[in-house]
Parts: structure tokens; sequence; C-alpha cells
């Protein structure tokens, strides 16, 4: 289960924003653009970016 917050990371990621893009969208900084990256990296039980998008993309479709 992810916060609202997460979700909207999860989201931006998926469309392919750069992590300071992210950051800029949501009035947050960089460094905790990262943080909230790690939680969901953690959550989803992965290491990467990559399969991040990939877990989206799939669950999208």
């Amino acid at each position: 289960m992810t916060t609202p917050r997460e979700q909207e990371v999860f989201d931006l990621l998926a469309d392919g924003e750069t992590n300071r893009e992210i950051a800029q969208r949501l009035n947050l900084s960089e460094g905790t653009v990262r943080v909230y990256l790690s939680t969901i990296y953690s959550k989803l039980d992965i290491n990467s970016r990559a399969k991040a998008i990939l877990i989206k993309k799939n669950k999208i479709q």
C-alpha cells in the first residue's frame, strides 16, 4: 500500500520524469524524491527505476 504522495511520485516516474522534474512538479527537494523512490522500491521489493516502471506499466495494461 502506498501513500497518496508516493503514488504521485510513482505516476510521474512511470511517465518518464526525472527526479529533478518530479521534485519541481511536486514542489519537493530532489533528496525527498529519492527518499520516496527508495520507499516505493522497498515496498515493491525491487532495486531499480527500470523495474519500477515495468511494474507500473504492466499494472496499467
